[in-house]
């Protein structure tokens, strides 16, 4: 195994050779967190937490809030200490070693790109719910889904993933401030849902409030499975730490991107899981012949929610937030939700996609990737790194197209969880190996946190499906023939 590890200096020096702007302030760090993590994982995969946790759903929360608190203190912590490019990946080369950062790097493939692709079938179906309440069109399923779910190919999400790529070409700063203006849209709408919704709570719809337990008898499946999928809903506050380079005074902007980022969104997520349970309801689908809640994605709950007595079941909805609204009986409102989603979402696939090509350009940096020159070319107007940002945008449009939105999440879970357990061990590992190195923010109570930022992430791990697990599995198997094949030969550091 390859255990060496990169010297700080030899980071700062590689980043010199290829600098990007740095043109990011404390409050664009914040937007630019809350624009990537206020998405897909509360406007849609709520419904899935529905149906895997039923009301214990705002319990799958919590646990996925706290997980991202203990993690979010470690990497202010190494943000601060490392403001260059490349997030988790280069963190754990400068504590872990080149072998533990490649397969970090490789994982966080998972968490960004096909994150993005996961949110931008999210956006999707909120366009083709828009066109048919606001006008009526009713667009053919065969081109609004991927063949795994009925379709031949999903054309908004291909649409959606093209321009946000070509937006980010443009640069970082004008994709900063698209990003800002839509949060704020967000924002807006959760307020306005948290305003309509949390009146009329009935304490009845919260009962049964476990109706699948903690761990579930499925894999994957309880609160505990739940908390595991709605992970993704938070995946993002560590994009913040990506624009490290990018940032002015990072030492003091990063631990507060990073960390106010985080508390906002953890708010929103509260009040707005309490608001759906208690307004309509968030029962299970139920198969009547074995009493078991279907698992989210399966043909099984797709057939069961074309029936009638399913129709309007909250799990069943692929625009849940819209849906709790327009159950109540506020059409306009309904409406401007499923509009401010449709507005707003794309800022997430921007920021994922953003996060994806400063992983790919720092190992491309590294020279631990093929074609490294080509990878590390920046625009000659935009001072970008088109190649890769050209390269990741058709591969997220490819699995858009094809794939529902509940895999892909879980999908991405995995490469981030994974991420997030070399983080906090990093900080660990630091703290004894150079306990004297300057740390302009110090994770408080490390020797507690960390441990809890570990334990938590691994638990979260083994509570996605066997499907899941084995996918991540076969991928990292991968990301170990490409790395022996070029890599390890090629990397500065042999």
């Amino acid at each position: 195994m390859n255990w060496r590890i990169k010297p700080l200096a030899d980071v700062f020096a590689a980043s010199e050779r290829k600098p990007l702007a740095r043109t990011l302030g404390a409050f664009q760090l914040i937007m630019l967190g809350v624009g990537t993590v206020i998405g897909t994982g509360i406007f849609v995969l709520s419904a899935e937490a529905a149906q895997k946790a039923g009301p214990g759903m705002m319990v799958a929360f919590v646990l996925a809030a706290f997980t991202c608190a203990f993690t979010a203190l470690c990497y202010a912590e190494l943000a601060s200490m490392v403001p260059v490019s490349g997030s988790a990946y280069t963190y754990s080369y400068v504590v872990l070693g080149e072998l533990v950062a490649w397969l970090v790097g490789w994982g966080l493939i998972l968490e960004y790109a096909v994150a993005a692709s996961a949110v931008s079938v999210g956006w999707s179906n909120y366009f083709v719910g828009l066109l048919e309440r606001s006008f009526g069109i009713d667009v053919p399923d065969a081109y609004t889904r991927g063949p795994f779910v009925g379709g031949l190919i999903n054309v908004p999400a291909v649409v959606i993933g093209l321009l946000m790529t070509a937006l980010l070409i443009i640069g970082t700063r004008t994709s900063a401030t698209v990003n800002a203006v839509l949060a704020t849209i967000k924002v807006v709408a959760l307020v306005l849902f948290i305003a309509l919704s949390l009146p009329v709570m009935q304490m009845e719809n919260f009962h049964p409030f476990s109706p699948n337990g903690f761990l579930g008898e499925i894999s994957g499946m309880g609160i505990a499975g739940a908390a595991a999928s709605i992970f993704f809903a938070y995946i993002g506050f560590d994009a913040v730490s990506t624009a490290a380079e990018e940032t002015r005074n990072p030492q003091r902007n990063m631990p507060i991107g990073v960390i106010g980022s985080l508390l906002v969104c953890t708010l929103f997520y509260l009040l707005v899981s309490g608001g759906a349970v208690g307004a309509v309801g968030a029962q299970p689908v139920v198969d009547a012949s074995t009493g078991l809640a279907f698992e989210p994605g399966s043909p099984g709950l797709a057939a069961a929610c074309e029936l009638p007595t399913n129709a309007q079941a909250f799990a069943c909805s692929p625009e849940p937030l819209a849906h709790v609204i327009s159950q109540l009986g506020w059409r306009t409102a309904s409406q401007f939700i499923g509009l401010a989603a449709f507005l707003a979402m794309p800022a997430v696939v921007l920021m994922m996609l953003f996060g994806q090509t400063r992983i790919f350009f720092s190992m491309a940096r590294d020279r631990l990737l093929p074609f490294n020159e080509s990878l590390t070319r920046l625009h000659p107007r935009f001072n970008t790194p088109y190649v890769v940002t050209l390269i990741t945008g058709l591969g997220v449009t490819a699995l858009a197209s094809v794939l529902p939105v509940g895999v892909l999440a879980d999908v991405s879970n995995t490469g981030t969880l994974f991420a997030f357990m070399t983080v906090a061990l990093g900080v660990i590992i630091l703290r004894r190996r150079d306990p004297d190195r300057p740390r302009p923010f110090r994770t408080p109570a490390i020797w507690l946190l960390g441990p809890l930022a570990l334990g938590s992430c691994a638990f979260l791990f083994f509570s996605l499906s066997s499907r899941t697990k084995i996918m991540f599995a076969c991928w990292t198997v991968a990301g170990l023939v490409v790395y022996a094949l070029y890599g390890y030969r090629k990397s500065p550091l042999r």
